[in-house]
């Protein structure tokens, strides 16, 4: 049975907008306009779709659209000829362009663009995280607040006033060299880190997975691993989604149900992923100067897991002292969350226990459902069942992914006498 137009265009759109925004952008220099007229190509798509059916290349279709749409915008704006002259190489009917010379650091990569313009200085940090997500990741407004554990209308808030802040101030669609390169690194590095873990768990939604999130976040890693060969936390955040890409597989069951680390079947693990998560790490080992830094430890946390040929062979201890640097070097609650949990595994459910229920004060966890889903596992282990359903239910209450929410639901029926 086909997939019906409105469910293809759902799936499509998805997958496809951030690299939609990306190719209008380049041609309207304004990353809030090419938002717009990529929803109008979905417009027209709904329009059409169910009319006409599904094309065969959906993606190049929206693209078509928007940039139609784009260029029919260019013409009515008072600078025609100047904008015009800049973009006829974009044009079907153009010639094609004199040849440029080449620059070595050049990336013809308009989604590498559009990350590193919307992590521009301009922009709070928050901000910039916030629109590229929501704009290359595709993330809607409740799924980066969920990432950033913060209220849903401070992120709604934080988007507008990015994209109002860039047009005003007319921020170049491109990526920077020299010494600005540098300054928006930091924040293009964990824009990719969020984008990789959101396809890597789903916040909400009835998949746990969402591979082509993982696989763009992967693949622009790779590609600023190759622009900044001496970058050690550049080397480090590829090292660390190459190890946890090398999951993939085997983190979910036939079913599409989420399966533990403990339970995963390792020999689904992607081999060839975890030489080149190792690869990448030993590079960053080599370029880096000083302590490592959160990427690098995060990889090495990684390492630790994808070197294990079982779950009872992982060096917990280990795990549980790179925690400790981490948690010093890049202090938050989830990372001490996730330190209690290799604690557990080294010294014992009962010291963890005691570091999980230091947090339950933290407002940033109050509704995260991993603590009282940690906290439910610790209890139990501790023989203490009744409490641990009540924090498997509570956790099963908070969590937004359908996958997750059964997930902890089976556990704390699990529990029941």
């Amino acid at each position: 049975m086909e997939p019906q137009p409105t469910e293809a265009l759902e799936t499509v759109f998805r997958l496809e907008s951030p690299r939609v925004i990306a190719g209008v952008a380049r041609l309207v220099r304004d990353v809030g306009i090419a938002e717009e007229l990529t929803q109008d190509a979905l417009v027209a798509a709904l329009e059409q779709w169910p009319r006409d059916g599904v094309p065969d290349n959906p993606g190049a279709w929206l693209m078509a659209t928007a940039r139609r749409r784009a260029v029919d915008l260019i013409r009515r704006r008072e600078n025609y000829a100047r904008k015009l002259a800049e973009v006829g190489r974009d044009l079907p009917t153009a010639a094609p362009p004199p040849e440029e010379p080449a620059d070595p650091e050049d990336i013809d990569d308009d989604l590498l663009r559009l990350v590193f313009t919307a992590c521009h200085p301009v922009l709070s940090a928050e901000a910039r995280i916030a629109l590229t997500l929501r704009l290359l990741g595709g993330l809607t407004t409740p799924e980066i607040a969920r990432a950033f554990l913060v209220p849903e209308p401070t992120v709604a808030q934080r988007i507008v006033r990015a994209k109002r802040t860039l047009a005003t101030k007319n921020v170049a669609f491109e990526v920077p060299y020299g010494p600005d390169r540098a300054a928006r690194l930091g924040s293009v590095l964990e824009v990719i880190y969020l984008i990789f873990n959101e396809g890597y768990a789903a916040t909400a939604g009835d998949d746990w997975l969402r591979p082509a999130l993982c696989e763009d976040a992967l693949r622009l890693a790779r590609v600023l691993s190759a622009l900044m060969p001496k970058e050690s936390e550049v080397h480090g955040l590829a090292a660390l989604l190459e190890l946890q890409a090398s999951r993939t597989a085997a983190r979910t069951g036939p079913d599409g149900a989420p399966v533990l680390l403990k339970d995963q079947n390792r020999r689904r693990w992607n081999r060839m992923l975890i030489t080149r998560g190792i690869t990448a790490l030993d590079r960053a080992h080599t370029t880096g100067s000083g302590a490592p830094g959160p990427y690098v430890l995060q990889a090495a946390i990684a390492a630790c897991h994808a070197t294990a040929y079982t779950y009872e062979e992982t060096d917990w201890p280990r795990i549980a002292t790179l925690y400790g640097l981490l948690a010093a070097r890049a202090p938050s609650p989830v990372v001490e969350l996730n330190r209690a949990v290799a604690v557990s595994m080294a010294e014992g459910p009962a010291p963890a226990l005691v570091l999980v229920d230091a947090l339950a004060a933290e407002p940033a966890l109050r509704d995260y459902h991993l603590l009282p889903s940690v906290r439910g596992d610790l209890l139990l282990r501790l023989g203490r069942e009744a409490e641990a359903r009540a924090e498997f239910e509570r956790a099963a209450s908070l969590a937004r992914n359908e996958r997750e929410r059964e997930l902890l639901t089976r556990r704390a029926r699990g529990t029941e006498g």
